[in-house]
């Protein structure tokens, strides 16, 4: 990792870090203290300089013994205060009083050079009052489904969490098989879900979750507390943001897998990482999640369900907006009104940088749309065909024989290429600049399942090469990196038997 000098004074020792835990001062009703329980022989797998450099980590200190200890719970920091945060939710539509950390623990907060938090939470911990008779562990395969790809959706400019390191260890682990079990050290700014919300909510607690709201603005939304209803400024700007993530999702072809309102952010990232799925062939329909037996949370859902788990939070800060219910329930529809214009500007703006439109003209959507269309009835790759599209020849008698083969219904697409040549002749488009400005927003590599299990089973087998590869080219999704060319290919038939699940 490359730093300048001015960052390289402010890299710091593990003992060193500005350590706190702002959480842990909310106060009994909102977390519970425990422990980590150590995993067995555990041995550092992966450690994530770029986001060590970022929180001030001297990433030299993944070398010593008292991380890894610090780590896996053995060595406790003075100023660490482990606890797990309660919270409910609606999982699948149902919901749920009580869910809380049921495997993850808050270790504490590190305080960056530039006054930014970095929330660091331990995966996999071990058992918590909250893990409802499991065993609060987190098994390798999901870790690496996890370290990877909220590494890689940070890459592609994606709001989420990210991850620090990755341990494994010798510990037996039981899901549908024995597996070994791991540790994931997440980080972000909070953890603070809608579900944390809902839980004092839904038990009439309003003190508790005035308090909640009030340490989310202070410490999240600080240009809220000079707002008229600053609680009512909160819920608008986490409409606004949850509609943009969704936006960003359908455009990347990402697909949650549980979107129940205890795994949405308050503060509009991408967080947990279970069932998740980049689509292959474009299937509109698609579900990534082999649990998900009535498609809740299919990729076209998406969106309409974000809006749904809005209305849930909305309904948990209805005690804060306003002391008649009437009027909170008016103020808190009128945001939420916004949901579908904020998510469709940011979706239509994305969908013409895909097609390397840079100017704004009726017919756009349609265009995208009928494009998406286009690949729904061939089966063709979503991630490939937008990243193929650059290469589009707008000249009268261009020779575009290569995109157009890709199509079984070729008419379809050449009625479709008159079109698409049409509009970027009405804004005067020059090619080499769209083919630029479109791989800079089409990727190349994305975290395909197939590349993911690859990387599964020779970790699981001692050899952590292809996680580190991966991991690696990740890093830079809209790359050319020709040395890597076949992380880019479609997958192969065997990919199409890969299943993820709850469990994952």
């Amino acid at each position: 990792m490359s730093t300048s000098p001015a960052s390289v004074t402010r890299l710091r020792s593990l003992e060193s870090l500005d350590f706190t835990n702002s959480y842990a001062r909310l106060g009994p009703a909102f977390h519970t203290p425990v422990e980590p329980t150590p995993l067995s022989e555990p041995h550092l797998i992966s450690f994530n300089t770029a986001l060590a450099g970022q929180i001030g980590l001297d990433p030299a200190e993944a070398a010593r013994p008292e991380f890894l200890a610090w780590l896996n719970g053995e060595y406790r920091l003075p100023a660490g205060e482990p606890v797990a945060m309660l919270y409910a939710g609606h999982q699948f539509g149902h919901f749920v009083p009580q869910l809380g950390d049921g495997r993850a623990i808050i270790l504490g907060e590190v305080l960056d050079a530039d006054g930014r938090r970095w929330e660091l939470q331990s995966k996999g911990a071990g058992p918590t009052p909250y893990s409802r008779n499991g065993d609060g562990r987190a098994v390798l395969r999901s870790s690496i489904r996890e370290y990877l790809c909220s590494e890689a959706m940070h890459a592609l400019g994606v709001p989420t969490t990210r991850a620090l390191c990755l341990a494994g260890s010798g510990e037996e682990v039981y899901r549908e098989r024995i597996e070994t079990g791991a540790l994931l050290l997440r980080a972000a700014p909070s953890h603070v879900r809608f579900g944390s919300f809902e839980v004092f909510y839904y038990r009439g607690q309003f003190t508790q979750l005035q308090r909640l709201a009030d340490y989310v603005i202070a410490h999240h939304y600080p240009e809220l507390q000079q707002a008229d209803n600053p609680c009512l400024a909160l819920y608008r700007e986490v409409v606004e943001r949850t509609a943009r993530l969704l936006a960003q999702w359908q455009l990347v072809g990402f697909a949650h897998g549980v979107m129940n309102t205890d795994n949405m952010s308050i503060l509009g990232l991408t967080l947990d990482y279970g069932p998740f799925g980049f689509m292959d062939t474009f299937e509109p329909g698609f579900v990534c999640n082999h649990s998900d037996h009535a498609g809740r949370y299919a990729f076209e859902r998406q969106p309409d369900i974000g809006l749904w788990n809005l209305s849930c939070l909305g309904q948990a800060l209805l005690p804060l907006l306003d002391e008649d219910p009437g009027a909170a329930a008016e103020l808190a529809t009128a945001r939420f009104e916004d949901y579908h214009e904020i998510f469709n500007q940011c979706y239509e703006a994305g969908l013409r940088a895909k097609l390397g439109l840079r100017e704004t003209k009726a017919g756009d959507r349609a265009l995208a749309e009928d494009f998406l269309a286009l690949l729904a009835a061939d089966a063709r790759d979503y991630t490939l065909s937008f990243r193929r599209l650059a290469g589009f020849d707008s000249g009268e008698n261009a020779d575009n024989s290569g995109l157009r083969d890709q199509f079984i219904n070729r008419e379809a697409f050449d009625v479709w290429a008159r079109r698409y040549r049409d509009r970027l002749r009405r804004e005067g488009s020059d090619d080499a600049e769209r083919r630029a400005a479109m791989n800079r927003v089409n990727p190349k590599y994305v975290l395909r399942n197939h590349l993911a299990q690859q990387a599964i089973e020779q970790a699981e087998a001692g050899s952590y090469g292809e996680l580190e590869r991966l991991h690696a080219i990740l890093q830079r999704p809209f790359d050319e990196q020709p040395e890597h060319e076949a992380y880019a290919a479609e997958p192969p038939d065997w990919a199409r038997s890969i299943t993820v699940s709850c469990s994952s």
